[in-house]
């Protein structure tokens, strides 16, 4: 019996070791979803939204580091793609998206659900391209993969309904597609020029993104022959922060003072695969050695002396050598002095003052506290961000996902579902923010359809509270950021979830025992306190002129009631010492 393109798809797919594909059935998708119901090596894992989809094959690539691949039907199917497609891009992560198309013969006519997806999804995507006929498709099909996987990135391959019903070309198979992991190496010369700028610097500083995954061992060892501090940016915490005794902590605007502090008094820059992309934050008089395997990043960022195109590990490991030993270690010691300082006071936040709502550091400090020491977290950005960049601590086996990149709302449930279905015995909670949760909330019901046992915890303010934030550092008197919600508990067991409110911080340790012991999927609702300023590591001029405008012009509308909610957070006196 010949086999048809669909068929084809589903095949190369799971010889390449695919278990998984997300997505939505439609139309044009119809020869997709009955090959993989007769093929029965791939489990389709039916979500309510297309977004909702591609954020969720975006995680199961980040947890797993392989291709994954989420599938969906033509016009407003493909567009609802776009956000999580995006997010996936930006993240680095290899995913493969399967879009149909309308009809061949009605392509340009303005046919029902017509759209130009090559157009739309071509900013989004490392590979983008549609078949036009079945002889093309194999070929198609195996170079979107490989580029997916070797370019880190989305690969997007688009398909006319009538065309994956069609034969298949005879062709003999190639081998199955996996991610390669190559070394590259600078130079001996190049190696020499850094380490001629890193050996001239008297207080040197290393700033540690996601390129450091892997790498570990080999920047620690870099870090002991520098005797300098690691900063990490947030997509390196989880990769860098454990175990590691020159750890100071973040910098960036989810930060705090003591990444800030052990940059800015640096006079040598160690950055290592980020593309930390706050210029405010970068040191003003350092010189800077940048290591990044792609090579267009040089510089991206802010001026650098020296750029190195290499993988962190090899490269760090090929460095040390190159360097002389028994430096100073006092700025090392003072940047770690200080970070012992900013920890305690950001912990001190983190208590229970026994007064309702709760403080929202409080329900970050005691998740990390009672979550496993493998689990897998997801942060909506907004707030909950925030707290996990400061309160969840890293350890070798614990991931920290998010759109630290794309910076999307509502990333964290679908998120949670993609890393749960990669191994559903492991423990994996979302720090939900009730405007992320919201917009994209009829995936719980796809955490029921699809038995995944996620916990999702939500800091519940009533309002968009990053959104509020900004406006305040901007002096704009708050408007439109309200949010008028259920009871978020009520709707997770409408929907057959566990669901547990919690207005009191007393109520709020038991609650999360009794979440993180339950067998399936449980939401915690947590009302917590809305006037909960994250200043950021340093705070401008311009800024403290914004919050003192927003101040008065708050009184002078009439909601000086709003102040008085800051009175016991000595938001005032950090904001302007």
């Amino acid at each position: 019996m010949a086999q048809n393109i669909a068929e084809l798809f589903v095949q190369t797919i799971s010889r390449a070791g695919i278990t998984r594909m997300w997505g939505l059935p439609g139309d044009s998708l119809n020869a997709v979803t009955d090959a993989v119901r007769r093929d029965g090596t791939i489990q389709w894992l039916h979500m309510r939204h297309e977004e909702s989809a591609a954020f969720a094959a975006g995680a199961d690539a980040e947890i797993t580091g392989e291709l994954a691949v989420v599938a969906g039907s033509c016009g407003p199917g493909n567009l609802h793609f776009i956000n999580g497609l995006y997010d996936a891009q930006r993240s680095r992560v290899p995913v493969l998206a399967i879009a149909s198309h309308i009809p061949s013969s009605e392509i340009g006519s303005g046919y029902f659900q017509e759209t130009h997806p090559t157009e739309i999804f071509r900013e989004c995507s490392v590979y983008c391209e549609m078949v036009g006929e079945a002889s093309q498709a194999p070929w198609v099909l195996e170079t979107a993969m490989r580029t997916a996987v070797e370019k880190r990135g989305v690969a997007v391959v688009i398909v006319p309904g009538e065309i994956f019903f069609q034969d298949a070309p005879t062709r003999r198979s190639s081998a199955p597609i996996h991610a390669t992991a190559p070394r590259i190496l600078p130079s001996e010369a190049e190696l020499q020029a850094a380490a001629e700028v890193l050996d001239q610097g008297k207080r040197v500083t290393i700033l540690a993104g996601a390129g450091v995954a892997g790498a570990h061992a080999e920047v620690l060892a870099l870090a002991e022959r520098l005797q300098a501090p690691i900063v990490h940016a947030f997509r390196g915490k989880e990769h860098i922060e454990y175990d590691n005794p020159y750890d100071v902590g973040m910098t960036g605007l989810l930060g705090f003072a003591s990444g800030y502090r052990a940059m800015e008094k640096c006079d040598v820059l160690l950055m290592l695969g980020t593309d930390f992309p706050y210029r405010q934050f970068y040191p003003e008089k350092a010189k800077i050695v940048q290591v990044d395997v792609r090579g267009e990043q040089l510089g991206r960022r802010t001026p650098i002396d020296v750029g190195l195109v290499g993988n962190v590990g090899d490269t760090a490991s090929a460095l040390v050598p190159f360097l002389k030993t028994n430096r100073d270690d006092k700025h090392l010691k003072d940047a770690v002095k200080h970070y012992e300082k900013t920890r305690r006071d950001l912990d001190g936040l983190a208590n229970d003052d026994g007064r309702a709502p709760v403080h929202p550091q409080y329900v970050a400090r005691l998740i990390d506290e009672l979550a496993d020491q493998d689990a897998v977290f997801t942060a909506d950005v907004g707030t909950p961000v925030i707290w996990a960049a400061r309160y969840l601590n890293m350890t070798r086996d614990r991931r920290l996902l998010g759109s630290f990149t794309h910076g999307s709302m509502a990333n964290a449930l679908p998120q949670a579902l993609g890393a749960q279905a990669v191994d559903r015995k492991r423990q994996v909670v979302a720090l939900a923010g009730d405007g992320g949760l919201t917009m994209l909330m009829g995936e719980l019901a796809s955490i029921r359809q699809n038995n995944l046992p996620v916990k999702i915890v939500v800091f519940n303010n009533s309002s968009l509270g990053f959104i509020e934030v900004e406006m305040k550092s901007a002096g704009i008197v708050n408007f439109g950021t309200d949010l008028v919600n259920p009871n978020f508990a009520d709707v997770a067991t409408a929907m057959g979830l566990t669901g547990i409110r919690v207005e009191n911080s007393a109520d709020l340790e038991p609650a999360l025992q009794r979440a993180f012991a339950e067998p399936g999927p449980v939401l915690v609702d947590v009302v917590v306190a809305r006037e909960e300023l994250s200043i950021p590591p340093t705070i401008t001029a311009a800024q403290a002129k914004g919050f003192t405008l927003w101040a008065l012009r708050t009184v002078l509308s009439g909601r000086g009631d709003e102040l008085l909610d800051l009175a016991d957070t000595n938001v005032w006196r950090r904001i302007f010492n």
